[in-house]
């Protein structure tokens, strides 16, 4: 069987490494070849460390320890003992509202004492117990879902910052049930998200009686944990035990049906033939490939849209910063006309991100609700983080390491109507056997999202005929 995988990201290269793990479990006959057009691997995985000791993470700076499939993957690639999990401090987020930095309260307690939400909101948010859930299925925006809910205020302190954080999105057109399908599926079980929690808490007192578990409301969570020398490493280490199958600098421009087969053209000339293909690259860079035999596929695939951000690492001296980093860093309520989403303290996150005695800042700029970022040069980025640092921190002399990653069509956004998107996409690939889909486009954009993914991808090669993204 020939298998060809377009993209080495993390979903690509994880791709390859578990399809080519199952296939020696089950005396499966693999040809399998990657192919990246970057003359590197990795995608949006990478870890810059400068001369001077500073560590940039270009894309994510880490994954959540609470899901399996990372950590599965770092166990098979033999570098599970290289993890490193962030300090206990960075559970202590905040969001910058009201002209200040508030912590999230972590419990009912704080939440009460917090001044992040006025008196009436925190009523309002109480009141969601007797909101009667909402039924009939239809997806909804996150926004309306969180002022039906919970109330305006809500939103724009707590949920919006939020969807800013992971998503670079904005609020009124994301999916609730695409983006948090958990939570959508609180209230349809159990009408709503306080009496979620109250059920849930009665059952885990009885499971616990009885020495079982059960699932937390929110699901999953657990540690942020990455590497020493930052993410990377796991990219590396995939590259390292593919190294026999992966090409770079090989960029894909021609793909066809033919047959049962397909053939696919590379920029440089040469010419593949494959049993299965699959896309691990952005949806708009598939789209452009696809369209030449399926043009509403194309249409779908590009009705999938990406957000843009600006990043910037900024290096302090510690005796030059005087607010004390005790946490993961903040998120910027809305509205706001900064073009700030939120800065990470990545050197009180992870050990080894900054020289000694210096501290390393990590902010983003523009995503869905700035678009026009996305069009700034480096001094201006530069410029506007200074002046959001400023408001924000009191941080107000000139870094002393500067670096900025510029990321067009970044994060992947998942629109309200996402998921009969999909539905409409798998119809058409069907209609390919042999043609799957896989990365973060589709079914969640973290890094246990792509990995969870991959599995599902490569188990579906060796077991399926009919081509689609595997849900």
């Amino acid at each position: 069987m020939q298998v060809v995988i377009i993209g080495a990201g993390i979903s690509g290269l994880a791709t390859a490494f578990l399809l080519e793990q199952e296939a020696r479990a089950k005396g499966r006959q693999l040809s399998l070849t990657v192919l990246e057009e970057e003359p590197h691997v990795g995608g949006k995985i990478r870890s810059l460390r400068n001369d001077e000791g500073y560590l940039c993470e270009w894309g994510p700076n880490g994954f959540l320890d609470g899901k399996p499939a990372t950590l599965d993957l770092c166990r098979q690639l033999e570098v599970a003992e290289e993890l490193v999990r962030s300090n206990d401090n960075a559970r202590r987020r905040f969001i910058y509202a009201l002209d200040r930095l508030h912590q999230v309260p972590e419990n009912a307690v704080a939440f009460l004492r917090s001044g992040l939400l006025s008196p009436v909101a925190k009523v309002r948010m109480a009141a969601e117990i007797a909101i009667p859930a909402r039924r009939g299925g239809e997806d909804e925006s996150l926004a309306d879902f969180c002022r039906r809910r919970l109330g305006r205020q809500a939103l724009d302190r707590l949920v919006g910052p939020m969807v800013s954080g992971i998503f670079a999105g904005d609020p009124e057109s994301m999916s609730l049930q695409s983006c948090f399908p958990r939570i959508h599926q609180l209230e349809e079980e159990y009408g709503g998200l306080f009496r979620a929690m109250l059920r849930l808490a009665r059952q885990r007192r009885a499971e616990r009686r009885s020495g079982q578990a059960v699932a937390s409301a929110s699901g999953p969570a657990g540690v942020l944990t990455s590497f020493s020398n930052g993410l990377q490493q796991l990219t590396d280490r995939l590259h390292q035990v593919l190294a026999d199958h992966v090409q770079v600098s090989a960029k894909v421009v021609g793909l066809e049906p033919a047959g049962t087969k397909f053939n696919l053209q590379l920029a440089d000339g040469r010419q593949f033939t494959a049993d299965a293909v699959v896309s691990a690259v952005p949806a708009y860079s598939f789209a452009s490939l696809v369209k030449g035999f399926d043009q509403p596929m194309a249409d779908l695939l590009g009705q999938i849209p990406y957000a843009s951000l600006q990043v910037a690492c900024f290096g302090y001296r510690r005796q030059r910063i005087a607010h004390n980093l005790n946490g993961f860093g903040y998120l910027v309520a809305r509205p706001n006309a900064m073009p700030l989403l939120g800065t990470l303290w990545d050197s009180s996150i992870f050990p080894q991100r900054a020289p000694k005695d210096s501290v390393l800042l990590r902010s983003m700029l523009g995503g869905a609700t700035h678009p026009e970022v996305a069009e700034w040069d480096n001094d201006r980025v530069v410029s506007e983080t200074r002046s959001a640092l400023r408001q924000t921190m009191g941080i107000d002399v000139q870094p002393d390491f500067v670096q900025i990653f510029r990321h067009r069509q970044a994060i992947p956004q998942y629109l309200v109507g996402h998921g009969k998107r999909l539905q409409d996409l798998q119809q058409h690939s069907a209609r390919y056997p042999g043609l799957f889909f896989t990365g973060n486009a589709f079914f969640g954009i973290g890094l246990n999202d792509c990995v969870s993914a991959a599995q599902r991808t490569a188990s579906a090669i060796l077991s399926s005929n009919s081509g689609r993204p595997v849900e």
